[in-house]
């Protein structure tokens, strides 16, 4: 039998992290590659697919969240891991089409409850502060997808077999890590004093305001993975050149991580995520201005270097705004409105760019951050003076 634990040690969430975004990132480069050379279905058909597999990634995290704060997190943490590794074993075996994308709907239900989870564990260690735990976790989620996308750029060349073999591997690893390290006995009256005073109805308002703002990053970041290639390559710079960019992005967030942990601890997370936020929106203003390839390694540094500040707070900050009882909700709300982001993003690019230009594009994803950006600073103004009084 399992013994239960009191916290859930730092180390298994770290290397949790790790590995289910490295097998994630084993699945989102492959698809459209997968669809369109080998199976060799339409682009649209590609599209539609990964649209679905973000929309069950959204179920998932909303379910995820809930049955942690409503029923057993051990439990549900088992389901969800089972559910991701049920799907890659059976595309070891059977990688046609419909199967192939019936698989990839399990994958992203499965993967956005365990994010969920992920976060809302992460929110419960007590052996450091919630925005180390989230500033560490994030570089660990980064350095998974680098893996991930390297590993796969290389496996697929000895076949889609091995490619889902090496992912269930990683899945499988999971499994256990989630059996052994995640039987936690989590005390739901713990830092009822804490929030003493708050009404969850103003909370609830601050929270989804901070969750449409991720919404908007989301949709813009999504944006460098799908129509930046397209545009990049539009005015003659190679595509291997863009790939440099995102090897620029994870060395970056490795390096520089650590760093802004330490500085950004002397500052409130609502601060930490204004500035970060800020500089993001504004790297998308200047990216409308890009013609040079220098001009595209600039904007991708001030972005990255936004993402490192305001990207990694975001989570700890919400965590600081609920109550026990609320954790798993309030972290499924987040994923939720990253995953919508994500699904939107390449949806509002492609539809733009149909009536518009990349300028307006790019202007209007700074826009829409800045605006939100804005009445969440108000927001929370607000919602800081309604404390105090």
């Amino acid at each position: 039998m399992i013994k239960q634990r009191t916290e859930i040690r730092f180390s298994s969430v770290l290397i949790y992290s790790l590995l289910l975004n490295a097998g994630s990132a084993f699945l989102w480069p492959l698809v459209t590659v997968y669809m369109h050379n080998y199976l060799h279905k339409s682009l649209t058909l590609a599209g539609v697919t990964l649209f679905l597999m973000s929309m069950f990634m959204v179920l998932g995290n909303y379910v995820g969240g809930l049955l942690f704060d409503r029923w057993s997190p051990y439990k549900t943490a088992i389901i969800s891991v089972l559910t991701s590794t049920i799907g890659i074993v059976t595309l070891i075996f059977a990688h046609d089409w419909p199967i192939f994308g019936i698989m990839l709907m399990f994958v992203g239900f499965g993967d956005g409850a365990c994010l969920t989870l992920l976060n809302s564990y992460s929110a419960t260690i007590k052996s450091r502060s919630t925005r180390t735990v989230f500033n560490i976790l994030y570089m660990g989620t980064n350095l998974g997808v680098v893996i991930g996308t390297l590993l796969v750029g290389f496996l697929l060349a000895k076949g889609v077999t091995v490619v889902f073999t090496v992912a269930a591997i990683f899945y499988l690893i999971l499994f256990f890590i989630t059996i052994v390290d995640f039987n936690v006995k989590f005390d739901r009256t713990a830092g009822e004093k804490k929030s003493a005073g708050r009404v969850k109805g103003k909370l609830n308002s601050l929270v989804l305001l901070i969750c449409f703002v991720v919404l908007t990053l989301y949709m813009a970041y999504a944006l460098w993975e799908s129509v930046l290639s397209v545009h990049m390559t539009s005015l003659g710079i190679s595509f291997e050149k863009y790939s440099l960019l995102w090897t620029l992005n994870g060395i970056m967030i490795v390096l520089l991580q650590p760093i802004a942990n330490r500085v950004g601890s002397h500052f409130k997370l609502s601060s930490q995520t204004y500035v970060g936020v800020a500089l993001f929106g504004l790297s998308f203003l200047a990216l409308s201005f890009a013609k040079e390839y220098s001009a595209f390694v600039i904007v991708m540094i001030t972005t990255t270097l936004g993402e490192i500040i305001g990207f990694p707070g975001i989570p700890a900050w919400i965590d600081t705004l609920s109550t026990p009882e609320q954790r798993g909700t309030y972290q499924g709300m987040f994923n939720v409105f990253v995953s919508a982001g994500r699904a939107i993003g390449p949806v509002y690019g492609g539809l733009l760019l149909q009536h518009s230009t990349y300028q307006v594009l790019f202007t209007s994803s700074a826009a829409l951050i800045m605006i939100f950006l804005v009445l969440l600073m108000i927001k929370n103004k607000r919602s800081t003076k309604q404390l105090k009084s």
